[in-house]
Formats: C-alpha cells, sequence, structure tokens
C-alpha cells in the first residue's frame, strides 16, 4: 500500500507540474504532440517507480507508418502504461469515467483518446463510429478487447466494439499478451507489488474479408493469439487444458 501512494502522489507531482504548461502550448499551437510525448515518458516513469520490469517479445512486429488496432489482454491497472510505454503514439478508447479526471483526463481528450459510455449503447456505438473514422484518417489505437480488468488474471469473453471498428477501418489488428500483470496489482486491491511482466506482440491479423457476419472468426483468431502468450493459470479455465486451434482466414 505504502508503494502505492508512493507512485500515485508522485505520478499526480508530474501531471501537476507539467500539465498546465503543456496544455497551454498545446492550445497555443494547436499541436498535442509534445503533451503526447510527455504523456508516454510519466508512463514510463510510472512503471519504473511501481518496480515493474518489462520483458518485450515480438518488438520487431509492431508495425510503424500504418494505422493498427493493437488489442492486449487486461489484467491490471499497471497494463496500460506498460503498454503505452513500448508502442508508437496511439490513440485509446477509454471509460469517459478517466476522461473527468483532472488534469488526466484533459490530456486523453488532447491526444485524441475516444471515451466511451458502456452504460449508453447509442453513445458507445457512436464511440466505435469515431473511432473507425480515426482509424481511417491514419491513427492507430489500442484497445482492451475484455473492456475491463480480470478479478483474477484469466482471459476474459471479448467485446465486439473494437472488431467492428477495425472491420469498418479495414486495418489490421495487433494481438498482445499481457503476462504477470495480475500479481503487479490485483483488481480490487490498493496495492503494487514490483515484478516481471512479459508483453508479447503478435503478428498481425488482417480485417481484410471480414464482415459482420463473421465477425466471431475474427474475433477467435485475435483471442487465439493472446492465448498463445499467456501462463497455464492466466487462461480460462475451459481452455487452459486446451490447445490453440486458429480459425481460418475469410477466403
Amino acid at each position: 500500500m505504502i508503494r502505492a501512494f508512493f507512485v500515485i502522489s508522485l505520478t499526480f507531482v508530474y501531471l501537476l507540474l507539467l500539465g498546465p504548461p503543456l496544455f497551454l502550448f498545446a492550445y497555443l499551437t494547436g499541436n498535442a504532440n509534445l503533451v503526447y510525448r510527455v504523456g508516454a515518458w510519466g508512463c514510463r516513469f510510472a512503471v519504473w517507480l511501481a518496480g515493474v520490469r518489462l520483458e518485450v517479445q515480438g518488438r520487431e512486429k509492431i508495425p510503424t507508418g500504418q494505422a493498427v488496432v493493437f488489442m492486449p489482454n487486461h489484467q491490471s491497472n499497471c497494463d496500460p502504461p506498460a503498454v503505452i510505454s513500448i508502442l508508437p503514439r496511439v490513440r485509446v478508447l477509454v471509460k469517459k469515467e478517466f476522461c473527468r479526471t483532472p488534469l488526466l483526463g484533459r490530456a486523453m481528450l488532447l491526444v485524441g483518446f475516444i471515451p466511451v459510455d458502456r452504460k449508453n449503447r447509442e453513445r458507445a456505438i457512436e464511440a466505435i463510429e469515431e473511432g473507425a473514422k480515426s482509424l481511417a484518417a491514419g491513427h492507430s489505437f489500442m484497445v482492451f478487447p475484455e473492456g475491463t480488468r480480470s478479478r483474477d488474471g484469466r482471459l476474459q469473453p471479448f467485446k465486439k466494439g473494437a472488431f467492428v471498428m477495425a472491420m469498418k477501418a479495414q486495418v489490421p489488428i495487433i494481438p498482445i499478451s499481457l503476462s504477470g500483470s495480475s500479481r503487479i496489482m490485483q483488481k480490487g486491491r490498493f496495492a503494487i507489488r514490483p515484478g516481471l511482466v512479459r508483453i508479447t506482440v503478435h503478428d498481425a491479423v488482417p480485417t481484410a474479408g471480414y464482415v459482420p457476419a463473421n465477425r466471431s472468426q475474427l474475433m477467435e483468431r485475435v483471442r487465439r493469439a493472446v492465448l498463445s502468450g499467456l501462463a497455464e493459470n492466466e487462461q480460462p479455465l475451459s481452455t487452459a487444458s486446451s490447445p490453440p486451434v486458429v480459425p481460418p482466414a475469410p477466403g
């Protein structure tokens, strides 16, 4: 608990000191690039403060120069800063509540993050449409397809929204496996335990040829890729002992 207070306090000071001048610069110039870069540095800083070591496999599979949707599994609150710290600039679909956070919420909106109201279906659909347009304009996204953190570290069912967004924009999906982060920050506990998080970046899964009717095939291909990078105790109980079977892509 002491480490959690320490990390959160120093992160808040970081935001308090750098946030206002950066926001002013962004408003005056119309350019939020510096806001994002400083935010990414803050993510690396927070990960380091938490005593989290990142072991990244498949870094060479992270594409540059094209829009993609990065899809990691979600075990704890250390996942977003850990993943953002290794990726090129991305936008994120975030819960609308985060965008109401002082300083941090304003920074998220400035750099193009899109708030999602999960309790309002129409607003959620609007966010997906906005995300698809942003992808088509060349901006990559990071989306947690489970929608929320896992309570026990095991992979949860995927929600369809992020896949619809990728299909609408016809951009590839990059599955990412996060292993070990549930031990760092367990959901429901205000504590941080130093440790190792393994991040595995998988081969791109193209969305070309997929339509809403065969969306489940696309979701399963991404899910199997994510599962292949998880430990046995992080896999759903129903599939923990089953070998991964990847369905064929549509012809």
